[in-house]
Order: C-alpha cells, then structure tokens, then sequence
C-alpha cells in the first residue's frame, strides 16, 4: 500500500510541507498541525505495509539504529527524575522523533533520489522564502540595510533561519538538477540564500557555509569541488574586508563563558544530568543569564548526562561513516555536506535535542532522517527484499 501512486504523492507532500511550510506556515500551530496529517498519520498508517522496507533499513543501518533507540531509552528513563511538569509530552515528542525517522525510509522505497528530487525543488522553495524575506524587512519594513535581516514564518530568528536556509544552500549545491533551464533557477536559489545567510549576519551559520564549501575536495574529487572551494575563499576576504567592524562588533557573544559555565554544570550531575524536557539556565561570570547552552553537545549532556551525549556521538559519528563509505554517490556526497554543515552549525548555537519541529530539526533529525537511506545509496538491493514488495495483482 505505501508504495501505491496515492501514498507516495502523501508522503512526498509531508517532506515538502516539512520542508516548506517553516516559512510560508502562517502560524507554527499550523505548521504543527500539518505535520501531523501529513507526515505523522500517514507514517504510522503505512508502517506495517512498509515492514520490508523498514526491516531492510535495519539490517542496513542496525549500528545507527540501536544507537537511536538507546538514546530513545536513556531519554525515556531519565523522565523519571526530570523537572519537567509534563513528563507526557515530552515521551511523544521522542514518539514524533522516531516516526520521523522511520519516514524517510517508507517514503523513498529504496530509492533515495526520490527524496534529493523532493529536496532540490524544496532547496527552491527556500530560496524563495530568502527573497521574500529580504523583500519584506528590507523593502516592506523599511529596516537598515546594515541590520540583521529576519526570515519569515519561523526563520524569524536571526541565527536559526540562517541554519535552516544554510543548510538548504548545501543540500541545493551539491544535488543540482540535470536540466540547464532548471539549472538556471537552482543557481538563482543558491545566490540568495546564500545572500540571506550573510545579511543574517550569524556567524556560526556563515563559518558553517564557508568551511563546508572549502572543505568539499576532500569528499569531492571533482575539478568543479576545487573552484567552489576556491570562490568561496575569495568571496570570503572581500566579504570580511567590507564587513569586518560590523561582523566582529558583537565581540564573542559570551559564547567562550557560556561553554565554561555549561561544564560547571555537567560536573553537578555527569551522569544522569537534570532529565529530558527539564528548563535551566547557564549563568556565567558576570552574573547574565541564557536559557540555554548554545551548543547541542552540552545541552544533551546537562539534560541527559555524559551518557546520553556519548550515545548522540555515536550516532552523529555512525550517520558520517556511513555516508562517507558512499561518497563516491549523489546522495553520500549531499550527506557529507549536510552532516558538516549542521555538525559546525550545532556547536554556536542550536540547543533543542527533542523539542517540537523548529528549525533546529534541520540541522539534527532531518540528516539522521536522511542517513536511514544510506543503505540504498549504492542501489544494492537484496532481491528477496524487491520480491516481497511486487504487489499481489502483478
């Protein structure tokens, strides 16, 4: 059933509505909604006609998967002495992470460039979102040009909208399209996000651009890898040499006292830390607050203890073995780019493991999510595996 016409156009709207509707939701309770038919409802109908699948994925992917469900576990069990007031919800929300994962694998069908051919038209629509942004803080607000500009719908913030268009600059990059009039509109897609990501002016988010795009003739054996990794260089002096006082103006954001104050805290409970969902402030020298770590790795390890970061490295270092063992390929190389971005991206300021759907999610779940159909990368399927999915009327 999952594999019939009317299931994939399902599945391929719910990525898309993922993908998308971040932006152009009016609302993050529609987003949310949405989400849930068209994505959650629908995985979780189609699971048990996809079980084949799902148990090729597995075989796969077990290292990966075990990791996840450890961590699952760990998070789970750590409920018990969270501060959290609603426990409940919390536990869903670990439901909702892995039936988005689970997704991944029913929606491609073994075929994995279903999902880039979703992604690159997505990669489109999110170079929408950047112009349409700049129009309206730019032109509508009438803000300063040396102002950081705000995304719409839930790209507002600064630094998380830049991670999401970031990211999709990546993605967008390294899985263009094959048709020269498409290519046209990709290469128009790639230059305003990237514009959006500099005029956000979110350092974390324009180093994880710049040293994902240098770093590219390491994975990429391509002359076209050199002269993006060289551009990018030079794009990147004359860029610090217009907008040096403005990019250095914020000093280090109190990032260095904030990563030594999290330790302080990872000391007081190493090994079961406060609990999933518990709320907590990191308070540095001078007495300033923030409610959050602003680093995913410590974040994990205040809620979840040593234990549960060591798990969320072992996944996160699982997703790169796999993918590099297939970077002579489309997709492995997408999935390089994007593990190094979101990996440089998480370490400045993404602080939310198993928070509802945000932006954070496209630099956390949606490479792991992607990661399930490494298995498939190379096109060897086991033949019992195809047999089982031919439908019984052929």
């Amino acid at each position: 059933m999952y594999s019939n016409r009317w299931a994939h156009a399902l599945l391929s709207t719910g990525l898309l509505w993922f993908l998308l509707a971040i932006a152009f939701a009016p609302a993050n309770k529609i987003y949310q909604q949405g989400l849930v038919a068209l994505l959650w409802v629908p995985c979780i109908a189609l699971a048990w006609s996809a079980r084949a699948c799902l148990g090729e994925a597995w075989r796969g992917q077990r290292l990966l998967f075990s990791l996840l469900l450890l961590l699952a576990l760990w998070a789970s069990i750590s409920l018990l002495w969270s501060h959290t007031q609603e426990p409940d919800r919390e536990f869903k929300r670990v439901l909702y992470i892995a039936f988005f994962v689970l997704f991944f694998p029913i929606l491609a069908d073994a075929k994995p460039d279903r999902v880039m051919r979703l992604m690159q038209w997505a990669g489109v629509g999110l170079g929408v979102a950047a112009l349409v942004s700049m129009i309206k803080f730019f032109g509508v607000q009438h803000h300063a040009w040396l102002a950081r500009v705000e995304g719409v719908g839930e790209l507002s913030h600064p630094i998380l909208g830049a991670y999401v268009i970031g990211v999709a600059v990546i993605w967008t990059l390294l899985w263009p399209p094959r048709t020269k009039p498409l290519q046209v509109v990709w290469c128009l897609a790639l230059l305003l996000g990237s514009a959006f990501v500099v005029m956000s002016q979110s350092r974390g988010a324009v180093l994880a651009l710049f040293f994902t795009i240098v770093a590219l003739p390491i994975w990429w054996r391509h002359r076209r890898a050199f002269y993006l990794s060289a551009a990018a260089v030079v794009v990147a002096v004359i860029g610090f040499w217009l907008m040096e006082p403005l990019m250095m103006a914020r000093g280090s954001s109190y990032r260095p006292e904030i990563f030594e104050a999290a330790l302080k805290m990872i000391e007081l409970h190493p090994l079961t830390g406060l609990g999933l969902g518990s709320e907590y402030n990191v308070v540095v020298a001078d007495g300033t607050r923030f409610d959050h770590s602003h680093n995913l790795f410590t974040h994990i390890a205040i809620e979840l203890g040593v234990p549960g970061m060591l798990l969320w490295a072992g996944i996160w270092l699982t997703v790169l073995w796999q993918a590099w063992r297939v970077r002579e390929t489309d997709f492995g190389r997408g999935m390089i780019g994007i593990w190094l971005f979101s990996t440089l991206a998480m370490q400045f300021d993404a602080a939310s493991l198993t928070g509802s759907p945000r932006a954070e999610w496209f630099i956390t779940w949606l490479p792991i999510g992607l990661a399930s159909l490494l298995v498939w990368a190379r096109g060897e399927v086991a033949p019992a595996v195809i047999k089982s999915r031919v439908p019984l009327n052929q």
